[in-house]
């Protein structure tokens, strides 16, 4: 049954989040902003999350799914990373408004090669690599931008193997501490772009819940400034 205006208004935010990283540099802004969420995500089953305001609840999704959500409406808003709202704006352009850098999450996105590659001498202009990535947009703009074509692999996850076995020539990943590169006989050559996370609202929720949505918007602001 379609909900009336003032049904959906007497309804709790929604804010996605996914479980990790993100999750745990969110809660002290939630704290900055009065709220606690007694249950650790970790520890949990649930996917949906009171809080200690009763007008907002969590969902926890795939990092991927956050815009997702955002966008069409089953979250009033989330916190993505900068990488994957890249990858989501190009096949979803439009939707989504992002208002505030959180500055939490931080990493970078770069191409690593395995030890010994002669990376320099790999992309001279008019040069072609095989590249193993998740992040397909932004390393298609990244090569594009130098002038070097590229072939990429879609991949998922254990992007470090690919250049190991000769599936690719490089890879296109989140680095932090470059622990796992360094494990696998890798090194981070160039870098693509900081990263961190973003708070993004779904607009019609701004528009209808906007009253309700800005205090915590507000909050989130002061708190990641």
């Amino acid at each position: 049954m379609t909900q009336t205006p003032e049904q959906a208004a007497q309804k709790p935010l929604t804010l996605a989040l996914s479980k990790g990283r993100i999750f745990e540099e969110t809660l002290p802004l939630l704290a900055a902003a009065g709220i606690e969420v007694p249950e650790n995500p970790e520890q949990s089953r649930k996917l949906i999350l009171p809080t200690t305001d009763p007008g907002l609840r969590l969902i926890i999704v795939r990092a991927s799914d956050v815009p997702t959500y955002v966008q069409y409406g089953a979250a009033d808003l989330g916190i993505a990373g900068k990488d994957v709202l890249i990858e989501h704006s190009a096949e979803h352009p439009g939707g989504l408004y992002q208002p505030i850098d959180l500055n939490i999450a931080k990493c970078r996105l770069a191409v690593a090669v395995r030890e010994g590659f002669d990376y320099r001498a790999a992309v001279h202009q008019g040069a072609r690599l095989r590249v193993a990535t998740k992040y397909v947009q932004a390393a298609r703009e990244h090569f594009a931008a130098k002038g070097v074509h590229v072939d990429l692999i879609k991949l998922y996850g254990s992007m470090e193997l690919a250049p190991l076995v000769g599936l690719a020539d490089a890879i296109v990943d989140l680095v932090s501490t470059g622990n796992t590169l360094r494990a696998n006989n890798l090194v981070a050559v160039e870098d693509i772009m900081p990263i961190s996370s973003r708070l993004i609202v779904n607009q019609a929720a701004l528009k209808t819940r906007g009253a309700r949505l800005q205090p915590l918007l507000d909050a989130f602001a002061r708190a990641s400034a």
